[in-house]
Formats: structure tokens, sequence, C-alpha cells
């Protein structure tokens, strides 16, 4: 059974196994685990281990490397069967390395690098969870030189979180609060520089000019006297400006707008207006943008309005508030399938009550709702709503109007396989649309779209770029969400481009610690299990990797993600699939009955999984559709049935030249290289 496992060195070196204290044994073991945190994943010899482990190595220290290496084994992965192989602590060439670990020590120092390309509130809330992960001294109780190291470079990266945190929080209008957290940093650590100018400024900021001057000259008759220096350039560049009152106190933070601005409302704007209804879909569309929390609340309050609008009989009211709520989508899979259904009902309903001489703009938004509300169906609602939006904005002239129709449009470009040359044309009139007319959701979705559209083709220096285009507008912007793609974008390149099948795979798992909280269940259910499964069947490679073994990706894969137990028994992430049973659904999601067959083949259950390849359905229209074809084609050839693989072939045929990575996050390889596997068995094969 596969277990989730984390190491923390910041602290005494500990390990946890779901969410249990592990058993590391003594000292020199949990020297052994601590030594292979700080190579950070790579591999570190046997002999090396000896040198750093002991001052004058004994005689047998070898031999005690490799009992500890053992014993550690047994403590991280205590599920492991006998005689199989370890996939965390693994043995590579002469020496070991930590494989498939989430280490303290590595998501703190990932958190504070990547802190800084985000914006205020996003690194602020990136750099208050490193921070809290701190149970103590790094690599505490070890005095080995590499130890003493490792604590000195970890303790000076968290002085600088302390205090890249504390200038988040000023930025943010938390002034005032900082300074006594600041207070006590600039005396436990009086020589930082950094520490005096960020008190003065939030001194400053918090209108003390007097204390905020005080504590630079303190600073400054510190620095000299101790060491003999003046002062930096950005402490004495402070010290400047708040003589001449130029670091703008004075303006309000955006704290005090937003209080402002909401206290005059509530005065102003009478309860029960109908103005507040507008309003309150407009603030629901910007909670959407935030992700996460605010995702998942917008939804469901966005349903509560739509509510509220209809039960005032004013068909023209409820068609600005569903339109006001534009927010688009760059997954085709529904978040919430019922609420979509009852945003969809709605807007028919408006549409049907709406006065003839109704703007042809609010037409166009009700059928782009329509259209990006009903992703992810079979049928032709959907995409008859969507040209018709496309149509009426066109007509209307409205630039905004547009880019929600063209991402309705989008969104259902999906009837069959081979459409990706449509959707690429589509996203680039949107990046060319919102970036003249200022609309950056619509400039996002476009690169996002086109990074998904150039992947299928192959394109994969074009798709960075327009991955990178995306990411730096989510940075400016404030848009959370965008990395969760670009993360999997990433990940599906390592994928794509030839690299092991188990660092590919580790490269999954890392982009899938962002789906947790993004407040987007349609894209994260299951996807973590698909994009390993979709790549082991490229590569030949055992549905539950209960067996080691190497296709052209080049390594053997592990058994975390999609496989169980060691004689290939499990589903997703460990969850039980009895022969002739379903997958975890709970992991697998929605991908269950393309998933199941291969699980019943690596576990030898021959003839259940063929007659659940008889009960395969056609995939849903959507980015995943080439990649559960495949799954599909590559199980009915495996059980011999040429029903199911003629399905298959003649759904992959107009896609025959793409590859399967449309989605932008996974890829089961060239769509081409499963069509001639099919022809052949179709040709040659014995089957059903």
């Amino acid at each position: 059974m596969s277990e989730h496992v984390r190491v923390g060195v910041l602290g005494p070196v500990t390990a946890w196994v779901d969410g249990a204290e592990a058993a590391l044994g003594g000292p020199r073991q949990r020297a052994v685990l601590a030594r292979l945190v700080a190579a950070g994943g790579r591999v570190v010899t046997a002999d090396r281990l000896v040198e750093d482990l002991w001052d004058e190595p004994p005689q047998g220290a070898l031999a005690a490397v490799r009992t500890f290496v053992a014993a550690l084994r047994r403590g991280l992965e205590p599920g492991r069967t006998a005689r199989t192989p370890a996939r965390l602590l693994v043995t590579d060439g002469p020496g070991y390395a930590l494989r498939g670990v989430d280490v303290d020590a590595w998501a703190f120092e990932a958190a504070v690098s990547g802190a800084r390309d985000l914006a205020p509130a996003a690194a602020r809330a990136t750099l208050d969870q490193a921070l809290d992960a701190w149970r103590g001294t790094p690599y505490a109780g070890l005095d080995q030189p590499w130890a003493v190291t490792g604590r000195a470079r970890l303790t000076e990266l968290r002085l600088v979180a302390t205090e890249r945190r504390a200038e988040v929080r000023i930025s943010l209008g938390d002034a005032a609060d900082v300074v006594p957290a600041l207070d006590a940093h600039v005396a436990e650590h009086p020589w930082r520089e950094e520490g005096w100018r960020l008190l003065a400024l939030a001194l400053y900021r918090s209108a003390r000019q007097g204390d905020a001057l005080a504590v630079l000259r303190r600073a400054r008759a510190m620095l000299a006297g101790e060491l003999g220096v003046d002062p930096g350039p950005r402490l004495a560049e402070l010290e400047g400006q708040v003589l001449r009152h130029e670091v703008g106190a004075d303006a309000a933070s955006p704290d005090d707008v937003w209080r402002d601005t909401t206290s005059a409302y509530e005065r102003v704007v009478a309860a029960g207006a109908r103005g507040r209804l507008e309003s309150t879909a407009t603030l629901l569309r910007t909670l959407a943008l935030t992700g996460g929390e605010g995702l998942a609340a917008a939804r469901s309050q966005r349903v509560a309005a739509v509510r509220a609008a209809e039960q005032l009989s004013d068909p023209e009211l409820t068609a600005r508030v569903i339109g006001a709520f534009n927010v688009p989508g760059a997954w085709t899979r529904s978040d919430d399938a019922d609420l979509a259904a009852e945003v969809v009902a709605a807007a028919e309903r408006t549409l049907a009550a709406l006065p003839e001489e109704a703007p042809d703009a609010v037409r166009s938004r009700l059928l782009a709702t329509v259209a990006i509300e009903s992703r992810g169906l079979p049928g032709p609602r959907g995409p008859e709503a969507a040209r018709r939006a496309e149509d009426l904005a066109r007509q209307a002239g409205d630039p905004a109007v547009l880019a929600f129709a063209l991402a309705g449009r989008y969104l259902t470009a999906f009837g069959h396989t081979g459409l990706t040359p449509e959707r690429d044309r589509i996203g680039a009139e949107l990046v060319t649309l919102a970036a003249r007319h200022g609309l950056s959701t619509f400039e996002i979705l476009g690169h996002l779209v086109r990074m998904q559209a150039q992947s299928a083709l192959g394109r994969w220096d074009t798709a960075q770029q327009h991955a990178d285009a995306a990411a730096a507008l989510g940075g400016r912007y404030e848009r959370p969400l965008v990395e969760v793609f670009t993360r999997w974008f990433a990940a599906v390149r390592l994928a794509a481009s030839g690299a092991p099948a188990e660092v590919a795979e580790q490269a999954y798992r890392d982009a899938a610690t962002l789906l947790g909280g993004s407040g987007m269940p349609g894209l994260s259910e299951g996807l973590l299990p698909l994009a390993v499964l979709a790549l082991r069947v490229w590569h030949g490679l055992p549905a539950d990797g209960g067996s080691a073994g190497t296709g052209p990706g080049g390594g053997a894969v592990g058994g975390d993600a999609v496989g169980g137990d060691a004689d290939g028994g499990g589903a997703a992430d460990g969850g039980h699939c009895p022969a002739g049973g379903d997958p975890d659904s709970a992991r697998w999601g929605p991908y269950a009955p393309w998933a199941l067959p291969h699980l019943l083949l690596a576990r030898g259950a021959d003839a259940d999984a063929a007659a659940a390849v008889r009960r395969i359905p056609d995939p849903p229209p959507g980015l995943l559709a080439e990649a559960l074809w495949i799954l599909a084609g590559r199980a009915a050839i495996a059980v011999g049935d040429r029903r199911v693989a003629e399905r298959a072939r003649t759904a992959l045929t107009p896609a025959g030249d793409e590859v399967s990575a449309g989605s932008g996050v996974l890829t089961a390889g060239p769509v081409g290289d499963h069509l001639a596997a099919l022809t052949e068995f179709l040709t040659d094969g014995v089957g059903e």
C-alpha cells in the first residue's frame, strides 16, 4: 500500500507516514536521512556517507551504512513487502537518494524563492505557510560539517523570509501590526540593516515619524560604533525620505479604501435596492478570480444572487446579474455540475423572457453563459449557444462581450478530436483582442488556450512562450490559479521531452500540490493518478507500478500515484481495487471507467478487465478526450476487444498528427503511435 511520507529537518530530524511519526532509529540512522535531505535529492555515494557520518570511520562502517539505509526504508515504507524495490530511499548507482518524499526544508526554500514573483496577498500567504513549518533548530542535534552548513543556510533563509513577510504586510496596510515583531527581530539580529529599515518604515507608515527617525539614528550609531561603517544605501535613502516626508505615509492603505467605500455604500444604497444585486454579482466575479475558497464561495453565492434576481420578475435585471459574472474557464469539466445546470436553466428562462428590443450584448452574455456552464456535456445546445453568442457579440461591437463569447466558443470546440487548430485560432484572437482593450482575464485565458493547443501540436517552445506570458500576467493581476496550469504544463512538457518516467511522475506529484486549495474540483479530481496512468501506458509500464520496468522514458516507476499494493491490487494513492470492482472513486474521480481495465490487467484479472473494457463509455467532450480514448484503445488491445479498439481508432483518427497533450496537464504520447498499434491489432490481431 502506498503511503504519504513527509520528512522534517526544520527542527529535530523526523518523518511522518500518513501523519504518524515514523520509526527512524538512532542518531546515526537519522543522520543518514538528514544527509540525503541536505543533498537536495541528489545521489550521495555510500563512501561519502561514511565520511560524513564519522570523523574516523570504524571498521565495518560501509556495512553499517547499508544497515542504516535498510532500517530507514522499513520506517519510511512500512507497507512495502519484502523483495520489492524501495520507492522513496532509492539505490542509484554507487549511492542513495530520496525520491517522491515531501521534505519541509525543500518546500521552505521553494516557497521563499517563489514568493518573490507573487502578488502581495499571495506572497504573504506563501511566506506564512513556509515559516509555520519551522519546529526548531534545523538539523537539531547534528554537528557534522554538512549539517552545520545546512543549518546556517536555512537559518539565514528564514531571516530573509521573515523580512520579506514583514515588507509584504507593510505594503498591505498592516504596518502597525508588524512593529512588535520587527522590534524583536532587530534586537535579536542587530547587524541586519534590512530589519532596521523595515522597522523604521513600519513606524513611519503607522504615523510615528519621530519613532521612525529614532530607530534610523539608533541603527546608524550602532553600525558606526560597533562596526565602523556607515548605513547602506537603502537605509540611508529611507532616512532622507522620512525627513522629507516622501515615504507615502499619507496615502490610504487598500484596507482603508475598502473599509471607507463599503461603509459609504451601506449608508447610501438602501437595503433591498436592486442595484445591490448587480454590485454583488460584480464583486463575486472578482472573488472568483482569487481561486481557492474565494472561487468556491463565488460559485455558491452566484446562484443565490441569480435566484434573488429571478424573484423580482425583472428579466433585464436578471440578465445583468447573470452576465456580470463573466468569468471564463480554461478547463472543460465543470467544478459543480448541479450549480452549473441551475445557472444554465436560469439563463435560458431569462433569454425567453427578454423583450424583443433587448440589446445584442445582453443576449450574447446570456448565451455565452449557457455555453460556458454547459462545458463537457454532450449535445448541441452548448456549441449552438456559443456560435450565436459570438455572432451577436460581433454585431454589438463590444470587445468585452466578444471576449466572453470567444471563451464560450473555446469551451465548446470539442465535438470530436482533431479540433486543436480551431481552438488555437480562438486563443490567438483572444490574446490580440484582450491585449488591445486591456481585458487581462481574457488575455490570460487566450495564452492558456494557446499553451494547450501548441502542446497538442508538439510545438513546445511556442507553448512555453504562452505559458510564460500567462504566468507574468497572473502575477501582475493577482490571478493565483494561473500557476496551477503553468506548473502542470511544466510537468507535461518534461514528460513529453523523454525524461525518465519516474522523473516525470515526480513532476506531476509536485504540480499536484497546488490542486488541493485551488477551488477547482473539476480539474483536480482524479487528475494526478490519470496523468501517471497515461504516462505509464505510453511507456508500456505496469499500471500499478508494482514491477520495475523501463520504457522509452528510460526509468522505472514507483507506485504512489496509481498503484497500491506490491502485487498490483491497488487504486490511486493506495486505494484498494478488488478484482471486478471499481477503483477508488475518491481518487480516480470521473476517470474510473478508463482506469479500471488497466488496474485489473496489472493484477492479472484478465476476465474482469475484458468485462470492464466492454463497459467503457465514450469520453465526454473536452481536453482529455484523446488521452481517455488512448487508454480505452490500449486496454482493448490488451484484452483482444476489436469492437472497442475500432471505436478508439475511429475517434482518434482526426487527431492522428497531434500529441495527446492538448490538456496542457498530461500526455499519453503521440496519437499516431497509438493509432498505429490499433491498426496493427485490427488488421492482424485476433479478438472479439
